[in-house]
């Protein structure tokens, strides 16, 4: 039977968009339709009076391997962050840095207040067999908590309370650390082997980056789905007929369309956009509370590693605070006058960019974070839902979701 294309895709964000990339160029015909009136789905840029405001506090890792043949990270332009933290304790303000990326900052992350020089010796142990180890060894190994994993690790509380758990709550939305403990092996991995950094023209660059290649005449904006069957796709426009669907939107919009799937609990965040005439730090570092108060989980002055996101004579501060009830601004403000010793009294709220569903929950077992793409009938489901709870995750599972599809079409011999 005839049919308007071989593949549909349903979801423009970076799974969808790595699903895309591979079936385009795999030369099989194919259509993207997105709800929105732009691609990127979670990754977005909003633009406000010279400032670059992502919606959502967010980094991009350069070790994250599906970034390879994707994009081309040069033309970012990326303004990348200390491989390190600072962390507040009353008077002290701790810099601890990645010696490898670092040399000259190692010396004072073995003399930091924060845990001991024991804890400091496991931790760098740790994330350095992370960094080294095959992908394969560290998923196969036993799996546990986050939490859990740290203090079989041998790590302090102490040592957890004030750097870990702050730290790691603002990269999973997780302050519970119930995350997989392989989830944290290849997040440290990359942190490791990577650095962390902002694109010029914001995070929503880098969805544009991916779909640079693709023909904009196949990506139909503005068409949200209203049913997914086998062969078939519902848009207001009408039916669009096909050989497979790929899935590619948020999880609890895909375990709507479709109902087989497990619904998976989604952790949220908020971030909260002040400026000010005088950056409260001159390094691009992330800082902490290590006072274990559990409000926010990290602040930093984005503008000192990407200038372009604030006007000339500007420097933009980003506030991260994990959980579904944001607090309000004023005490957020209290808070960063202490965790950065200075009142911030002249500084300008901005906006405040709440994201309810930002991160899939990952608790054990995660497995080798590869859950099954092909459900059966021509239907295919990617997201980071589908791997590990990040930019990576998405892109792989994209990627993984396409090659699924290939396979059945070469099976089926539609190709």
């Amino acid at each position: 039977m005839p049919t308007d294309t071989d593949v549909v895709i349903v979801g423009g964000g970076l799974a969808g968009l790595a699903a895309a990339r591979r079936l385009h160029r795999a030369g099989v015909p194919w259509r993207l339709v997105e709800a929105a009136d732009r691609l990127g789905g979670r990754v977005a840029t909003d633009e406000v009076d010279g400032y670059l405001l992502d919606r959502g506090f967010q980094v991009l890792n350069t070790a994250y391997p599906r970034l390879a043949g994707l994009v081309d990270l040069g033309a970012l332009d990326l303004g990348r962050f200390t491989s390190g933290v600072l962390v507040r304790r009353g008077d002290r303000l701790d810099r601890l840095v990645n010696p490898l990326r670092d040399p000259a900052g190692a010396p004072g992350t073995l003399t930091a207040g924060v845990g001991s020089l024991v804890d400091r010796l496991r931790f760098a142990a740790l994330a350095t067999g992370c960094a080294t180890l095959p992908v394969g060894r560290l998923l196969n190994a036993p799996e546990t908590t986050t939490e859990t994993a740290l203090r079989r690790a041998g790590l302090s509380a102490a040592f957890i309370e004030e750097l870990l758990r702050p730290f790691l709550s603002g990269v999973v939305l997780d302050r519970e650390l119930a995350t997989s403990s392989h989830v944290l092996a290849v997040l440290l991995r990359a942190f490791v082997r990577g650095r962390i950094g902002l694109p010029a023209r914001g995070m929503a660059a880098l969805p544009a980056a991916v779909a640079g290649p693709l023909p904009a005449e196949l990506i139909d904006l503005d068409s949200p789905v209203a049913e997914v069957a086998p062969g078939r796709v519902r848009t207001p426009a009408g039916d669009i007929t096909c050989r497979a669907v790929v899935v590619a939107v948020d999880p609890p919009a895909a375990a709507t369309l479709l109902p087989r799937l497990q619904r998976v609990r989604m952790h949220s965040y908020t971030t909260y956009y002040h400026s000010t005439d005088t950056p409260p730090l001159a390094e691009p570092i992330l800082l902490l509370d290590g006072e274990r108060r559990e409000l926010v989980a990290n602040t930093v002055v984005v503008s000192n590693a990407a200038p372009t996101y604030a006007p000339a004579g500007r420097h933009l501060v980003a506030t991260s605070v994990v959980g579904p009830q944001p607090p309000p601004e004023p005490l957020i403000r209290r808070e960063l006058d202490r965790l950065y010793g200075r009142s911030t009294a002249d500084w300008t709220h901005l906006t405040t960019v709440s994201v309810p569903e930002a991160l899939p929950a990952a608790p054990p077992p995660q497995g080798r974070l590869r859950k099954p793409v092909a459900l059966g009938e021509g239907l295919f489901v990617a997201g980071d839902h589908r791997d590990s709870p990040s930019i990576q995750g998405a892109l792989a599972s994209g990627w993984r979701a396409a090659g699924a599809v290939l396979a059945e079409l070469r099976r089926t011999g539609a190709m």
